[in-house]
C-alpha cells in the first residue's frame, strides 16, 4: 500500500472555547518553535475568536495557517454575537470549520445552514472545513451510510466541481468526539470512502479522489499513526489533543509518515 497519497495532508487543530487570547499565543508560539524545514503537512490553528489576532501574530511566516470556528451565512447585519467571513479574512484566516457536530446538535444547525455556511466561506476566499459524521444512535441502527450521503448532499449540491475541490471534508463520529472512543481505522476509512462517493455523484465523478477527508473524534498521538496508515484518511481535526504543543505536535509528526 501506497503510505503517501496525492491528496495533502492536513492536521487542524480545534481549540474550541478553551484560552485567553494570551494562552492562545504561547500555545501558537510554542508550535511555531517546534517547526522543521520540509515538513509535508500542512498544520491549521482553530482558536476562539477572541484569540485569533493574538495567534495570528505568533505564527507570521511560519506556514502554520489559521482558521476559524465557525461564521455567519450573511456578510454582515443585525446578527448579535456572530461574526462575518470578511472579519475572518481580514485577520488573516485560510481555513473555516463549518457543521461541526456540536453546532449541529447542540446548536440546531441544519444541513441547509451548512451549505449556506460553505457558500459564505468560498465568497471570502476562506477554506470551508465541512464536518459530516453520525451518532451513536444512527451507527446502531445502520444509518451510517444513510447520514453521510445526506450530510454530504446537503452541503455540496449545486457546487461547482472547482468549487467543491477548494474544500476539506472532516469526518467526525459523533460518538468519537470527547468521549475517548475512536473509530477503528476501518470504520473511518469505510465511512471516508463513502464521503468520497457521494462527492463524485453529486458534484462531478471522480472528484472525491481528490478532496482531502480528515479523521476526526479522540484523535491522540498515541493512536494517529494507525489512523494515518490509512490511504483514505488525509490528515486530522484534533480537538482536546490540540491544547497541549508536545502532543499535538505528535500528531503533526504521525501525519508526515513518522513514528
Amino acid at each position: 500500500m501506497e503510505k503517501w497519497p496525492r491528496r495533502p495532508r492536513l492536521v487542524a487543530g480545534n481549540w474550541k472555547m478553551h484560552g485567553t487570547p494570551g494562552e492562545g499565543a504561547s500555545l501558537a508560539g510554542q508550535l511555531a518553535s517546534m517547526l522543521q524545514p520540509g515538513r509535508r503537512a500542512e498544520i491549521a490553528l482553530c482558536p476562539p475568536f477572541t484569540s485569533l489576532a493574538h495567534v495570528a501574530a505568533r505564527i507570521e511566516r511560519t506556514g502554520i495557517h489559521l482558521g476559524a470556528q465557525n461564521l455567519h451565512a450573511e456578510p454582515k447585519g443585525a446578527y448579535t454575537g456572530e461574526i462575518a467571513g470578511s472579519m475572518l479574512a481580514s485577520l488573516g484566516c485560510r481555513f473555516v470549520i463549518v457543521g461541526h457536530s456540536e453546532r449541529r446538535h447542540g446548536m440546531g444547525e441544519t444541513d441547509a445552514d451548512v451549505a449556506k455556511k460553505l457558500h459564505a466561506a468560498q465568497r471570502h476566499g476562506l477554506t470551508p472545513i465541512v464536518c459530516v459524521g453520525e451518532t451513536l444512535a444512527e451507527r446502531e441502527a445502520g444509518q451510517m451510510a444513510e447520514v453521510l450521503v445526506r450530510q454530504v448532499r446537503g452541503a455540496y449540491d449545486g457546487l461547482e466541481p472547482g468549487a467543491a475541490r477548494a474544500t476539506v471534508v472532516a469526518y467526525e463520529p459523533v460518538w468519537a468526539i470527547g468521549t475517548g472512543k475512536v473509530a477503528t481505522v476501518d470504520q473511518a476509512s469505510e465511512a471516508h470512502a463513502i464521503v468520497r462517493e457521494t462527492l463524485g455523484r453529486v458534484t462531478s465523478r471522480g472528484l472525491g479522489a481528490d478532496v482531502a477527508i480528515l479523521y476526526g473524534g479522540s484523535v491522540k498521538a498515541d493512536n494517529a499513526a494507525e489512523l494515518f496508515a490509512s490511504n483514505e484518511i488525509d490528515g486530522a481535526l484534533v480537538g482536546g489533543a490540540s491544547l497541549e504543543a508536545s502532543s499535538f505536535w505528535r500528531i503533526i509528526v504521525a501525519a508526515e509518515g513518522g513514528a
